[in-house]
């Protein structure tokens, strides 16, 4: 029973979101922000091969004036692993103004993220950044939170972890399916940063 329950679920999450995922930059629907997710960095800071994908991507949608803004959300839980600061440096090292790029230190997880931006950041319409496997469960929260959101997808070369990281995404949906139904908070909200204001307020 509980493993028909999270195909269903998984096929569910699938169909909710797969008209709203691109495969290329040019096609996706101009929207104010992109939605940056985050991923592992080194411990120079230097971003991880799905990160780097990510944030490339993000340029790409930035230089064809897809969007206007970026929100770069991820893992800055403890003072020695900070994904959020090394997304922006890297984007700061690729000319990008320092008044278009806003921190989300708290997105611990997909799901945080998503709720933060519509709460914290107050996004109404987003493109988020990320790898085709977690476009889906993305664009499903996104959409389930009050957000008007599409996915391009960020694949730029194959990763090593690919598989595992398939496998895990389906118990994933399953869970973010679970705080969708019973409106999860995030463990953290804190005051309002609007994106249309001033990206400062996020940094730390």
């Amino acid at each position: 029973m509980m493993i028909l329950t999270s195909v269903f679920i998984n096929i569910y999450v699938n169909n909710q979101s797969k008209k709203y995922i691109y495969t290329k930059v040019e096609e996706v629907p101009e929207c104010y922000t992109a939605i940056v997710l985050g991923a592992m960095v080194s411990k120079t800071g230097y971003p991880s091969s799905f990160l780097k994908d990510r944030m490339d991507v993000a340029i790409e949608l930035y230089q064809l004036q897809k969007i206007k803004k970026f929100l770069l959300s991820g893992d800055h839980g403890h003072k020695n692993y900070d994904e959020v600061n090394s997304m922006k440096n890297y984007l700061i090292a690729k000319g990008i103004k320092t008044e278009d790029i806003f921190l989300d230190h708290a997105g611990f997880d997909t799901y945080s993220t998503m709720v933060r931006a519509k709460e914290v950041f107050e996004i109404d319409n987003a493109i988020i950044v990320t790898q085709a496997f977690h476009l889906p469960r993305a664009v499903y929260i996104a959409r389930s939170k009050g957000i008007n959101a599409y996915g391009i997808k960020a694949d730029r070369q194959n990763y090593y972890s690919l598989v595992r990281l398939k496998m895990r995404e389906t118990l994933a949906k399953v869970k973010a399916f679970a705080e969708v139904q019973i409106n999860k908070k995030p463990r953290f909200l804190g005051n309002k940063i609007p994106i249309t204001g001033k990206s400062s307020l996020s940094y730390d």
